[in-house]
């Protein structure tokens, strides 16, 4: 799922570590959403949206919704 995760992590300054450790998964998880590799659950979609303070739908984009 396509999403902004990496570029959210960077500009607070974190390692995908110490966003795994925040929001409780592994960094591997991290690693694989970022790399579009691993589609996040949606409890876990949930709690990064909070962490960040974003809408879920602005950290992933959804591909049935038409882009502007």
């Amino acid at each position: 799922m396509k999403n902004c995760l990496g570029d959210m992590r960077k500009a607070r300054g974190l390692s995908q570590g110490e966003l795994a450790e925040r929001i409780e998964v592994s960094r591997q998880t991290i690693n694989a959403v970022e790399a579009d590799k691993y589609d996040p659950s949606l409890p876990m979609a949930y709690r990064l949206a909070a962490f960040f303070e974003l809408p879920v739908e602005e950290l992933f984009y959804n591909p049935f919704r038409p882009q502007d």
